[in-house]
């Protein structure tokens, strides 16, 4: 495996300057940001159309031995108003990625309204009052379905394939969701594997790679510490501003810090025994951490990983 970095922490950086913030940290492989919630961060969709863009890019990444582990869009292409807005950032990266030989583009699956004339998007997360199934099924059957089938078949086409990150508030949150999208839409759809949208939930991290074995194709490494007397009083359903860490019952950490050595040893252990051996990428989204000292601990703490894992390979073989 390789350690990798999501650039979109350092947007206001050039990209000159991001390699050579990350060129000491052991970092391989960069995750580049095409738009959508985040502004494109290193790379843009418009490139497409600019060869020499895309010749500059590729030459900077290769002097500097890095490579692109994905093109990130996370947007909501099924969103009622902005959904076309972002659909088309979508299939612009999913381009992008073919001209510069990138395999996985990755995105959120998205949410729906609730009918025709919905202005927002409308995340179901229970089975009762009946209106909540009713609008769910209409999601999954007149929404979700047909537009991830079609295109899921554009990035084929077009020798790609979309890492979807599980996240509450899509109608893909969970390994169950997940699964249920790409029985439909096929194994071209798989998961971009970031355990800290799951350990609120209640989802074992492990389980889960275990669970989706080879749908995992890309992997964000960032952490979340649920805070019991927060929790415990007022569950996990937070939607306290994120910078309200002391009220808040979970918050993004920095790898390690909200879980230890042992949970990321199994976890990365796991990754391994599925078949995984790619770009495990570091998401900086830690507001009690400045960004410098959280990349920079996090890349620590995750290379004595990977580079034990590197020895043992090698002792066994």
């Amino acid at each position: 495996m390789k350690l990798g970095l999501f650039t979109a922490l350092f947007s206001d950086l050039t990209l000159d300057e991001v390699i050579e913030r990350i060129r000491p940290l052991g970092i391989q492989a960069v995750e580049l940001a095409a738009g959508n919630y985040g502004a494109p961060a290193h790379v843009h969709p418009d490139w497409i159309n600019q060869p020499d863009k895309l010749a500059e890019l590729r030459r900077k990444l290769d002097d500097a031995g890095l490579i692109i582990s994905a093109l990130g869009c996370g947007g909501n292409a099924l969103h009622p108003a902005m959904g076309q807005q972002h659909a088309d950032t979508q299939r612009r990266t999913i381009l992008l990625a073919e001209k510069l030989g990138v395999s996985t583009v990755i995105d959120f699956s998205g949410c729906p309204g609730d009918s025709e004339n919905a202005k927002y998007p409308n995340f179901v997360t229970v089975a009762w009052p009946p209106d909540y199934p009713e609008i769910l099924k209409w999601q999954w059957e007149q929404r979700v379905i047909p537009f991830w089938c079609e295109r899921a078949q554009f990035a084929r086409d077009h020798g790609v394939r979309m890492a979807l990150e599980m996240h509450p508030g899509f109608v893909v949150y969970s390994p169950e969701t997940l699964l249920r999208l790409r029985a439909e839409a096929g194994a071209n759809v798989g998961c971009n594997f970031d355990p800290s949208h799951l350990f609120w939930q209640g989802i074992d991290p492990c389980l889960a790679v275990r669970k989706l074995g080879d749908a995992i194709f890309h992997v964000h490494a960032k952490d979340t510490r649920v805070y019991e007397s927060n929790a415990r009083l007022n569950g996990v359903l937070d939607t306290k501003p994120y910078g309200d860490e002391a009220n808040r019952s979970w918050m993004f950490r920095t790898v390690g810090f909200g879980h230890g050595p042992d949970f990321w040893n199994d976890f990365i252990s796991t990754l391994s025994m599925v078949g995984y051996d790619g770009v495990i990428s570091i998401e900086h989204e830690d507001s009690l951490m400045s960004v410098e000292d959280g990349l920079e601990k996090a890349a620590a703490f995750l290379n004595q990983i990977l580079i034990r894992k590197k020895l043992a390979k090698m002792w066994w073989a």
